[in-house]
């Protein structure tokens, strides 16, 4: 019953319905008309001239918590960047990963330079953009190009098309070999997928076992730490690949395996 209603959910989300902001905004309206009826006594009794021009109702922010500190995303971008940070590499490109969450986090504290199949047109300090498919064959500029590469929770989408990319049903293979020519050898890799039972949600994304993972990546890369968070939002740093582990996901149905690996 849980599942079939998280599955009605993300359907109504995926329509532009939210139910829970929906909720929170009926159980909102009442203190939105009291608050405004106490501001507009309060304005008559002022010396203060600051007019109501224009009604903005703002009606669930005050059901909410203060962030979103949770989630595939949130943690995704917070611990690579900081990992980056501290093995302080000459050169790091990013392919695919948000640019108004990991990218920008970099971005704070070193250059960095984005590749991806959309254009950006803002222009942001210490961003340098690239507009490529890593789909198509590699440019020659970019070949063994840097010491450290990242894609979060990008690999899964290769080749399905949501991003106005040809559809490859093996397109994370032909994107992982790709994403392996940029790197340099023993440079380092981060790389986020969902992890859990295998399959297509199409043309949203591909969610992977650890194991089909490990055996992707064997022969290009080798694992120094491995990452996760569950299906609850929560981070799991450092976790050990043990056999049991591996075979359950985690006991992740959707969840995401944040990598950071050396090129062999």
């Amino acid at each position: 019953m849980k599942t079939k209603l998280r599955q009605l959910y993300n359907l109504l989300l995926t329509i532009g319905l939210d139910p829970k902001k929906m909720i929170y905004s009926f159980r909102g309206l009442p203190y939105f008309l009291r608050d405004l009826q106490t501001y507009k006594l309060q304005k008559k009794n002022s010396r203060e001239n600051l007019d109501i021009l224009k009604i903005y109702p703002c009606l669930d922010d005050r059901f909410t918590e203060s962030g979103s500190a949770k989630g595939h995303y949130f943690y995704q971008d917070w611990l690579v960047a900081r990992r980056i940070f501290l093995n302080n590499p000459e050169i790091h490109i990013d392919v695919g990963s948000r640019v108004d969450g990991f990218v920008t986090h970099v971005a704070s504290f070193r250059s960095i330079q984005v590749i991806d199949i959309r254009l950006l047109t803002t222009n942001i300090p210490n961003i340098k953009f690239i507009q490529a498919d890593l789909m198509s064959p590699i440019r020659d500029e970019l070949t063994e190009c840097c010491d450290s590469l990242s894609c979060l929770h990008t690999l899964e989408h290769f080749g399905l098309g949501r991003y106005g990319d040809p559809i490859q049903y093996d397109g994370y293979i032909t994107g992982l070999n790709n994403l392996a020519c940029l790197l340099k050898q023993y440079g380092k890799f981060y790389i986020s997928v969902p992890i859990g039972p295998q399959r297509i949600e199409f043309n949203a994304h591909r969610v992977f076992s650890i194991q089909y993972l490990i055996e992707l990546f064997n022969e290009k890369f080798r694992v120094d730490y491995f990452s996760f968070v569950d299906d609850n939002g929560d981070l799991h740093e450092n976790a050990p690949l043990t056999r049991d582990n591996i075979t359950t996901n985690f006991n992740c149905t959707y969840g995401c395996g944040i990598f950071e690996m050396t090129k062999l």
